[in-house]
């Protein structure tokens, strides 16, 4: 069995590719647009000149998977309930993704030692998707 996060953007979702490629290194492993699905979505469910929205994607970040959409394109993200924990190599690679992903978005801790790792912090990133971020000291 194996557990990978899907994540809907409501309309934002290649916005959210560039960013994870920019500040992550994120790599596309497949992108499908409505378009070029083989099976168009039902009349009426998606607004009128979604044609170009991602479909389906996939990225690869650090060797994880993450699934994304555009979902039904309402524009209202709703991420709630989870966060994405990123494990960095080293305090200048957490301090990097951390301060890329923070741009538009909300710190809700910042970098800092704690008792369980020499640095983490969290945030949510201007998609609202929390992140918290850090290096394990492994």
């Amino acid at each position: 069995m194996k557990i990978d996060p899907y994540l809907f953007y409501e309309g934002r979702c290649e916005e959210a590719i560039e960013l994870y490629k920019s500040a992550l290194g994120a790599e596309v492993q497949m992108m499908m647009r409505n378009s070029e699905s083989p099976a168009p979505a039902p009349e009426g469910m998606l607004p009128p000149g979604s044609g170009h929205k991602i479909l389906h994607a996939s990225l690869l970040i650090k060797g994880a998977l993450i699934m994304m959409s555009d979902g039904m394109c309402s524009g209202q993200t709703a991420f709630k309930g989870f966060s994405i924990s990123l494990d960095c190599a080293n305090e200048a690679e957490a301090r990097a993704a951390f301060e890329a992903l923070a741009v538009g978005g909300q710190v809700k801790m910042p970098l800092s030692q704690t008792f369980w790792a020499p640095l983490f912090g969290m945030l949510d990133d201007k998609f609202g998707v929390g992140w918290m971020i850090g290096v394990s000291g492994n």
